[in-house]
């Protein structure tokens, strides 16, 4: 199990990559970066029925927040996140091919398309405004949606 801050900065450096490669790509928002930890907490529950990273997720009014990461990077608004840090550790190869397809899959989309499509999922839908959204309830809606386990 990972830290939610190394797969955080693992989303800003793939985003990093892909600027560079392709000038249209958008930088990463602070809104943006919790959806697709969301996203990559769910598939990876769905597939391998543990945890990508330890870090609760809350249902906020924006949809799904990893509390911690929102506030290491909060002092960049909406705007993109500049980060340049590598994540401190070895991924293994399940955990980069979850997170590369979380990326391609989810990355293509706006911050707000997102937080619109987790409002429409059942894991913020069941879960009271603050409170931590059950692993168990992501694991389940994952795999009846997103992923064939």
């Amino acid at each position: 199990m990972y830290k939610a801050l190394d797969v955080a900065k693992w989303f800003l450096n793939q985003n990093n990559v892909e600027q560079k490669l392709h000038c249209d790509v958008e930088s990463i928002s602070n809104l943006k970066l919790q959806k697709l930890l969301y996203y990559a907490q769910g598939c990876y529950l769905g597939l391998y029925n543990e945890p990508l990273f330890d870090e609760e997720l809350l249902a906020w009014r924006h949809g799904p927040v990893v509390d911690c990461i929102y506030q290491e990077f909060k002092k960049f608004s909406s705007n993109g996140i500049k980060c340049d840090e590598k994540p401190q550790v070895h991924f293994s190869v399940e955990a980069e091919n979850v997170m590369k397809w979380v990326y391609d899959e989810f990355g293509q989309y706006t911050a707000w398309r997102l937080r619109n499509m987790t409002h429409q999922e059942a894991p913020w839908l069941k879960t009271e405004q603050n409170d931590v959204i059950s692993k168990e309830l992501i694991r389940d809606y994952f795999l009846e949606n997103y992923v064939e386990a």
